[in-house]
């Protein structure tokens, strides 16, 4: 099986590692278009070979789009025409506005998915080994696939070692945005808050784990989560608004001077690791 990768930064050049180092398909192609990221590319030896998009739709099995929502949509008519037998496979973090937009001649075998993983890097050099293993992939709406493409995506994500998790597209949106849009929105705005408040010297001297560790998304790319934002905007709209309450509950609890009704609520909040 040949698989050809669309976008082989941190998502797109992981999945590469992985089926590599599996031994999952026989050649890996790729496509891009800058110079900087075609050498990075190559020099990263991330593929067996770049070529162009119509010889990559062409030669590869497996056709993976590891690109921005925007460029899967805007991609979607160059995809018109190929082989019934190609399956298509998105990895965009929002999944409604794509499912609706597939156009209906390759409906059968565009497999709308999303790897629940990742780092706040980007670009080829973002890419990293074992990225995938251990975590989930939401797969949605497979019942307007075809059996082909169906089981060969459960197939080969279960080979990276990913546990495959079934959803419409509408609830996964709402699901992704409190799991991942929300808190990107929130440590954007720490960042924001403290850079606004702290001078450097501070920052410096007195960042400790925690605030890194809640900071550290706030590293992720602003074009691609403007992006993310815009496209899930009512449900991050709406878990904004939840969020407030409970910022606003803290607050009342701390000017109340009301400690125990605050522990208990701190208490409420630890057993969501019980689940995780």
């Amino acid at each position: 099986m040949n698989i050809g990768i669309v976008g082989l930064g941190l998502m797109g050049g992981s999945f590469a590692k992985a089926v590599k180092k599996y031994g999952i398909v026989n050649k890996i192609y790729g496509y891009a278009r800058t110079p900087k990221t075609i050498k990075e590319i190559e020099e990263l030896n991330l593929v067996d070979e770049l070529m162009s998009l119509e010889d990559l739709k062409k030669k590869s099995d497996i056709v993976i789009l590891a690109i921005p929502v925007d460029s899967i949509l805007d991609m979607m008519d160059d995809l018109i025409g190929i082989s019934p037998d190609t399956t298509i496979l998105d990895m965009g973090s929002t999944k409604e506005i794509i499912v609706k937009n597939i156009p209906k001649e390759i409906r059968k075998n565009f497999v709308a998915a999303h790897p629940m993983t990742g780092t706040e890097k980007f670009g080829p050099k973002a890419a990293i080994d074992g990225l995938y293993e251990g975590n989930a992939v939401v797969l949605c709406n497979l019942e307007d696939n075809d059996e082909l493409h169906k089981n060969r995506t459960i197939n080969i994500f279960q080979e990276i070692g990913m546990r495959i998790i079934f959803m419409d597209s509408h609830e996964h949106d709402i699901h992704a945005c409190y799991m991942s849009h929300l808190p990107h929105a929130i440590s954007y705005s720490l960042a924001n808050t403290v850079m606004n408040h702290e001078d450097p010297k501070s920052i410096i001297a007195l960042a400790a784990g925690g605030f890194k560790d809640m900071s550290r998304v706030a590293k992720s790319s602003p074009d691609m989560w403007t992006d993310i934002f815009r496209q899930n905007r009512n449900n991050l709209l709406e878990s904004i608004d939840l969020f407030e309450i409970h910022m606003n509950k803290v607050r009342e609890m701390v000017e109340k001077e009301d400690y125990e009704e605050l522990k208990n609520w701190m208490k409420k909040a630890n057993t969501l690791h019980e689940i995780l």
